[in-house]
């Protein structure tokens, strides 16, 4: 695959029979997530409850690259699951397990499972901003409008 970032992924000791994240299609752009909880103990969220639910994995990313956690549309419209802090952020000096923190927005508990699709990760490049005090800005037509200004 042309232009793709090398990631490195360490299984670790409760992920290790669990498939690594992949993608589902040819074009996806994220790879899907897998939740690394007991079989024994699976997770259940009660309506507006919330996890930070185990991958079983850790990443080493490249310099100048992040990966963000973002939510399943399938789990969301059908559960009214989600990512809490979407899209939350690894940075490339991570070396911890990548965790998702879900969030239950539906009206019905949801169980959680071994194996369980749960979000998606997308790697991307990153720019660093050089912050350059200044005392004024350059004028726009749209200048200080905010929230909402631009959707009639």
């Amino acid at each position: 695959m042309s232009g793709a970032i090398d990631v490195r992924i360490m299984r670790l000791p409760h992920g290790q029979e669990l498939p690594l994240p992949s993608y589902q299609s040819a074009r996806a752009a994220g790879l899907d997530l897998i939740a690394a909880v007991s079989a024994d103990a699976p997770l259940t969220l009660a309506p507006g409850a919330r996890a930070l639910v185990p991958t079983g994995i850790a990443i080493a990313l490249p310099p100048g690259t992040e990966a963000q956690v973002r939510p399943r549309s399938g789990l969301a419209v059908r559960h009214g699951l989600t990512v809490l802090n979407a899209p939350g952020t690894i940075d490339a000096d991570y070396r911890g397990e990548v965790q998702v923190l879900l969030v239950n927005l539906g009206g019905e508990a949801v169980t959680i499972t071994r194996g369980m699709r749960i979000a998606q990760l997308v790697v991307a490049t990153v720019a660093r901003a050089q912050l350059r005090e200044v005392a004024t800005l350059d004028e726009t037509p749209r200048g200080t409008g905010g929230f909402g200004s631009t959707g009639g």
